[in-house]
């Protein structure tokens, strides 16, 4: 895929969503990635639900937990000039097909982790999982680097999700190592593959305009 067809993110100063973002809105062939929307807390609750083993998260949601964390955490987190996290909705021809962001932000050290999940159903289909992810990770680094001017980015995969990791890798991470046995998944030990993005590695592939 040649992803240095991006386009550059529009600019909407009027557009709600994250003040740090500036109207930040990233584009590429019909896919979208603009900032969470309040509305879109009950859809994320349900993947979210349907895909615990695929993430830090020791049991399901209810209804009332994931409006309190999107009124008192994400709601804030808006207006906030340094947020701890930064949630966006992933859409593909205007529909919502999955979200993420970056979480665990460090300001000072200008590092993030990123967070990703995909449309439970979508996401069945592992050639349209590494599309996605790869899509979503790409526009995620113009954002990262070339807006919230951020100097690292990591990814905390499974190593039981094959298909994850080696759309993490193709997409510009490299492997900073593994943790072993490092969390229980369905009663099993699994291994965390620990991934990053540096400034340096994204503007080499993607330089500025001179």
């Amino acid at each position: 895929m040649d992803f240095k067809k991006f386009i550059s993110p529009s600019i909407t100063p009027s557009s709600p969503g994250y003040i740090i973002l500036k109207g930040f809105r990233g584009t590429f062939r019909g896919y979208e990635l603009t900032s969470i929307r309040m509305q879109d807390a009950e859809t994320i609750m349900k993947w979210r639900n349907e895909q615990i083993a695929a993430l830090r998260q020791s049991a399901p949601l209810t209804a009332t937990e994931q409006k309190n964390y999107f009124e008192k955490v994400v709601k804030p987190s808006l207006s906030q000039k340094q947020p701890e996290l930064i949630l966006l909705r992933f859409t593909f021809e205007n529909i919502l097909i999955g979200y993420g962001g970056l979480v665990h932000i460090d300001w000072t050290n200008q590092h993030a982790e990123v967070s990703f999940l995909l449309d439970t159903e979508r996401g069945k289909d592992t050639f349209q999982y590494g599309r996605d992810c790869s899509i979503f990770l790409n526009l995620l680094m113009r954002c990262s680097f070339d807006t919230l001017d951020l100097n690292k980015i990591s990814t905390y995969s499974y190593s039981h999700r094959g298909f994850h990791v080696n759309a993490v890798e193709s997409s510009g991470f490299r492997r900073d190592g593994v943790l072993r046995e490092d969390t229980k998944v369905d009663g099993q030990w699994v291994d965390a593959v620990i991934a990053s993005c540096l400034k340096s590695e994204y503007l080499k592939q993607f330089p500025p305009p001179q």
